[in-house]
């Protein structure tokens, strides 16, 4: 469930590795310690001023489910310090932790080239392709990356050769 959570938290999210490692209960709760509808990030468990608000995908409101069903059985939970992903001996998990954690299970199932950033590239793209279809637009994946620049986030787009030919036709 961790490490299904963890690469969710990637490719649904677009979280880095860092920001994997550092997010807190108290992101992802309500004042009443209910689910919240976004991952609320802050800038100090980001990268630069990367924080911000991203929509809770259904899989990864699921796996968040379970395990905070896991974590307030425990009396001493504390969701305004405790870390959503740990480790068997410790109560938080470190950035490189999350690097090669994603190195393991790429490699297990033959997936060269591979890297904790995949997730992220991928949920990036997917984003783009998909955020006019919704009344969006660049800007806000943008946002939804962490980018203070729209030519960073631009940078993490793959094109797509079918699409180009598909738009003529709607033109």
């Amino acid at each position: 469930l961790r490490n299904e959570t963890i690469f969710l938290l990637s490719a649904k999210s677009g979280l880095r590795a860092k920001e994997i490692a550092e997010l807190k209960w108290i992101h992802v709760l309500n004042s009443d310690n209910t689910l919240d509808d976004y991952i609320r990030l802050p800038d100090s468990a980001s990268k630069g001023n990367g924080g911000r608000e991203i929509p809770v995908h259904h899989s990864i409101r699921a796996n968040l489910f379970e395990m905070l069903k896991q974590r307030v059985c425990d009396e001493t939970f504390e969701p305004s310090t405790e870390h959503v992903i740990r480790t068997e001996r410790s109560p938080r998990t470190s950035a490189q932790v999350i690097v090669n954690l994603f190195q393991t299970i790429y490699r297990e199932y033959g997936l060269n080239g591979c890297s904790s950033h995949s997730g992220r590239r991928t949920f990036i793209t997917e984003v783009s392709r998909k955020i006019s279809m919704v009344g969006g637009s660049m800007r806000d994946v943008q946002y939804l990356a962490g980018h203070s620049s729209l030519q960073t986030t631009q940078r993490y787009v793959e094109g797509c050769s079918e699409s180009k030919v598909k738009v003529m036709s709607l033109i």
